[in-house]
């Protein structure tokens, strides 16, 4: 007696998976009565294949074909062992590596193995054209830009997170390969949806530092793959990075300011928990922001944070401290981060230092990073424009005055000073207030540079 079988077919629709002739499908699909299929983001896309059998895939709709350029990139052995490693994890994963390692060569390296039609994701324009021409010196081959005003999309194509995010649903089956760079910015709220509404089989990962403040780099390895290569700055100093020394210098602040910090921190702490929240982490002080609407004893707990918090990042004596570093240092080349941009416009005005921060145009900031390449000046103040996504000159001292940034800020303002520099020793300084929650956080945040 014959029985006629049911045939699944696989389809890729909008960011989606749907599963068609079967009356069962696994865990992570839902029926979908409006078109009578089974419905799961396409990041399930290798594990259907490899949990069902018989199935006819119809998922990748692949640009292509494609083919590079063979050049020798001269990767170096850490290099070598990251592409390595990635391999082994079935080309799915994050390297870790300082800023200045070359993260950048290990994914080109990755594209140009694979001759396959790549996506790659980055946080900012000024990162879109880095990107650009290292695949055109490596790849021989002009990249797309989907992002900055242009939709076109080509073998390699090159989108930021924001535009990646709006248009996953158009692109998500058509590249082989996915590359994040700065990917802990991936998990954020909305930006996971790259991820998730993308069947791209492979995926490679690259930052300086994953770990995120609010723990949500646990979602990478779903979103990317696991950490399979990682290396810190101590282990690459010295052969492929300046050898480097962290200096913390602590001021302290005279009676009033230290009795006014401890009464308002300890305000802080105890309205807090009025408001029913312990502050043991980031995500317990994010909590308490989402609570002031609804909270009055949120909004002066915040109130009260905010002014200790000011104290705590008083210029006054740190200034003094930085003209002594300045003065020490009038022949090398140094990089001031502050906290904020009042901060930047004073240090500025007093030392007449060049500036650079979110008022300060491309054209300006880019006349500004040359002059500094070449010589002509020596020193540049800045918030947090310069720590990621930009290519900042060499480098041999920093400066941090403020010790209240995160893990990953500590590490990449470190890596703007790692470039080997004519065999000079690179000099990280950081001031902070002794006996302030700024200084607690300075020591966790050091941690990170030799683990």
């Amino acid at each position: 007696m014959f029985s006629e079988r049911l045939v699944m077919i696989l389809e890729y629709d909008r960011g989606t998976l749907l599963l068609r002739g079967t009356k069962t499908a696994p865990s992570y699909f839902r029926y979908d009565n409006r078109v009578g299929a089974f419905r799961a983001l396409a990041i399930y896309y290798q594990r259907v294949l490899r949990e069902l059998r018989d199935v006819e895939d119809r998922v990748l709709d692949l640009v292509g074909p494609c083919n590079y350029e063979s050049k020798d990139l001269n990767l170096r052995k850490y290099q070598h062992e990251a592409y390595a490693n990635w391999t082994r994890h079935n080309k799915r994963g994050i390297v870790v590596l300082p800023t200045g390692a070359g993260k950048t060569r290990v994914a080109i390296y990755a594209i140009q193995r694979l001759s396959a039609p790549t996506l790659v994701v980055v946080p900012t324009l000024e990162l879109m054209n880095q990107w650009a021409r290292s695949v055109a010196r490596y790849l021989g081959v002009n990249p797309s830009f989907y992002g900055g005003g242009k939709k076109e999309i080509s073998c390699i194509t090159i989108a930021t997170y924001d535009s990646a995010y709006i248009n996953i649903e158009k692109l998500g089956n058509r590249f082989l390969l996915m590359v994040f760079d700065e990917v802990h910015h991936l998990p954020s709220p909305g930006y996971r949806q790259i991820a998730e509404l993308s069947a791209s089989p492979y995926r490679l990962g690259l930052t300086a530092t994953p770990e995120r403040e609010d723990n949500l780099h646990t979602l990478l390895d779903f979103l990317v793959g696991p950490i399979v290569y990682r290396k810190t700055p101590r282990e690459l100093s010295g052969k492929y990075l300046a050898e480097f020394d962290i200096k913390v210098i602590r001021v302290k602040l005279n009676e009033e300011d230290r009795k006014r910090y401890e009464m308002l921190y300890q305000r802080y702490k105890s309205l807090a928990e009025k408001a029913g929240i312990r502050i043991s982490s980031l995500e317990d002080f994010q909590k308490l922001i989402m609570a002031t609407g609804l909270s009055m004893e949120a909004r002066e707990a915040l109130v009260a944070w905010r002014e200790a918090r000011e104290i705590a990042m008083s210029t006054s004596k740190k200034i003094e401290v930085l003209a002594d570093i300045l003065s020490r240092h009038r022949h090398d080349r140094v990089l001031i981060f502050a906290e904020s941009n009042d901060v930047v416009r004073e240090i500025s005005k007093r030392f007449l230092i060049p500036e650079i921060s979110y008022k300060i145009d491309s054209e300006e900031r880019r006349m500004i990073l040359d002059a500094f390449k070449k010589g002509d000046i020596r020193a540049i103040v800045t918030s947090r424009v310069l720590e990621e996504g930009v290519d900042v000159p060499q480098a041999n001292v920093g400066v941090i005055l403020s010790g209240t940034g995160s893990k990953r800020q500590f590490i990449q303002r470190l890596g703007r000073i790692l470039r080997p520099m004519y065999g000079k020793r690179a000099i990280l300084y950081e001031i902070v207030t002794s006996g302030t929650v700024e200084s607690r956080v300075s020591r966790k945040r050091r941690k990170g540079v030799d683990r």
